[in-house]
């Protein structure tokens, strides 16, 4: 599929980001099993198609979710435009006084370890910092998930605590590192 730049809600060199499609079941389901080893013990997205269905549901019907997937831009006759690299979801966003919401995303093998999360997530954090008016974002991650912890921190988000048996992954409560970044940080004087 040709590039399209209307597409997106956001664009990077190499990226752009855009919303959950129950058309896009397929692709996501298809790099969902291909990236289990990637993604186990941390992360089960959606491998079947009545998953898939149930899954982009919640991110497109919940205002209180927002889905986002993060698709290549590179040359069509290389990898094919608009291959899906990873997703970003913005969880329990809480408006009024909080302007808050919770992050969860993954990478696909196919685009693990080029940077091209990376790229997404300082899309998705300006995208809720600009236009969604979020004021504070939250990634939690198991202390042993390096992968998470090393694109949480280079995309600014600074280490706030650490909760013991936080949430409950893969069969047993986990303990989770608590990671943040706010409005200020991104958009202040002088910030990137």
């Amino acid at each position: 599929m040709p590039h399209n730049a209307s597409r997106y809600l956001a664009e990077s060199p190499r990226v752009g980001i855009r919303h959950f499609t129950y058309g896009d079941g397929a692709e996501f389901t298809a790099r969902a099993r291909e990236s289990k080893d990637l993604h186990h013990p941390w992360l089960f997205p959606p491998e079947s198609a009545q998953a898939y269905t149930a899954y982009a549901g919640r991110l497109i019907e919940d205002q209180s979710k927002a889905g986002f997937l993060v698709c290549e831009k590179g040359d069509v006759r290389e990898r094919g435009d608009g291959a899906i690299a990873g997703f970003i979801n913005i969880n329990n966003i809480v408006e009024g006084g909080f302007q808050s919401g919770t992050l969860g995303y993954g990478a696909f093998a196919h685009a693990a370890g080029r940077g091209l999360m990376r790229e997404g997530l300082d899309l998705v954090v300006r995208h809720a910092f600009g236009p969604m008016r979020l004021h504070r974002l939250e990634i939690n991650v198991q202390p042993t998930n390096a992968a998470s912890i090393a694109l949480a921190r280079g995309c600014g988000f600074r280490l706030e605590g650490f909760s013991p048996k936080m949430l409950f992954v893969d069969g047993a409560w986990r303990d989770h590192e608590r990671w943040a970044i706010t409005a200020e940080t991104v958009t202040g004087p002088g910030r990137r």
